[in-house]
């Protein structure tokens, strides 16, 4: 694994723009650098794809505990009225994407350490699976990449798609500033035109509920299924939100509830409980002494490095600022290596439990919005 300086393409802005990455920096700030690339060996390769189909398995046998432990539930902050629905769901696997973002350290050498599993809103898909790739072909089409996350997940709409009731589905997001949200939402719903489904698009101040309770559009339309970047703790706590889990049945919700007891870092803890010392893995604990000397501390449902705190034989070296508050996970502090302009953390993608790809974001010791986007190649 190394960093390598590229030189960019002329117009470049224009060609992601063209990808669909409509907004892609600031000119002082880019977002997505096509100056340098990653370039691994294909055993490298070989080893961040089986870690990341190994964690999922892992995930698999950790939710069967978390589900049946309404305590354990509780302290993961999900809500009582929540609780059955979520059991439910995972017994009755819902149609869904059964997508996710793994973000790994690694640094060329060891095994991959999972830092956390974005499996409810990731975001970072057009540019992981599409523009990189795109890049890819420009400047080195003889070697390879690690991506095959654009035909997984052309797939997987394809097989679920006949599982939407009237061949329908709503897309939602927030109004988002930087038009993140915006950019994996209108990818995602030109995957599920392509397998076939009648879409439509409605900001999430647009959704509410009929008489009855049930999700309807901002036309009153009832919502027979939706593709949401909305995360299920903040749905659940809307005022809407004991009438959208009263009638789940009514709309086909992708990602499905129970993605809330995998969203949340509370799982990093149960994972070493259940699997202490295994190799993909870094020491987790609900308290800090159960992490070690060096740990970080994340707030179980914190998003883009906010209010994460990092400690090294009891010195804070760093701390970021935010709005989430609560209970925190503490998780052993892994030693990322800075190539030149930061610390690459590798978001490895899954789809159903197999490993899809993977995008690099560069950034300080805590990885945040204003990361940067770096593209990769495999050689040999």
């Amino acid at each position: 694994m190394r960093r390598q300086s590229v030189q960019p393409r002329e117009g470049w802005q224009q060609l992601v723009e063209a990808q669909g990455l409509i907004w892609h920096g600031a000119q002082e700030e880019p977002y997505w650098d096509e100056s340098a690339c990653y370039v691994f060996g294909s055993e490298e390769i070989a080893k961040i794809e089986t870690a990341a189909e190994a964690v999922y398995d892992l995930l698999i046998e950790a939710g069967d505990r978390i589900v049946a432990d309404p305590a354990l539930m509780a302290r993961f902050g999900i809500p009582d009225f929540c609780q059955d629905a979520v059991r439910a769901s995972w017994a009755a696997e819902p149609a869904a994407l059964n997508y996710g973002r793994f973000d790994f350290g690694y640094s060329g050498s060891g095994e991959p350490k999972l830092f956390e599993f974005n499996c409810d809103t990731p975001t970072a898909m057009l540019e992981a699976a599409v523009v990189q790739w795109d890049w890819k072909e420009a400047i080195f089409p003889h070697l390879d990449q690690f991506n095959s996350l654009h035909e997984r997940l052309a797939d997987r709409w394809a097989e679920i798609a006949p599982r939407m009731t009237g061949n329908r589905i709503w897309f939602t997001h927030a109004d988002d500033e930087s038009h993140e949200d915006t950019i994996t939402a209108t990818y995602m719903r030109d995957l599920a035109t392509q397998a076939g489904l009648d879409t439509f698009g409605v900001l999430l101040d647009d959704i509410g509920v009929d008489a009855q309770g049930r999700v309807v559009d901002g036309e009153d339309r009832l919502i027979s299924a939706i593709f949401k970047l909305y995360p299920w703790e903040w749905i659940v706590e809307e005022d809407y939100g004991r009438d959208i889990v009263r009638h789940l049945s009514d709309t086909h919700w992708i990602e499905p509830i129970w993605k809330m007891i995998w969203s949340n870092k509370g799982v990093l803890a149960v994972l070493w409980e259940m699997f202490p010392g295994h190799p993909n893995l870094l020491a987790a604990s609900w308290n800090a002494a159960g992490a070690g000397p060096s740990y970080v501390a994340k707030p179980l449902l914190a998003r883009e490095g906010a209010n994460v705190e990092i400690v090294a034989a009891g010195e804070v070296l760093e701390r970021s600022d935010g709005d989430y508050t609560g209970a925190r996970v503490y998780q052993q502090l892994y030693p990322l290596r800075d190539f030149g302009q930061g610390y690459p953390v590798l978001g490895v993608w899954s789809v159903d439990g197999k490993a899809a790809g993977m995008g690099i974001r560069e950034d300080g010791l805590i990885t945040g919005n204003r990361a940067r986007f770096v593209p990769h190649v495999i050689e040999g």
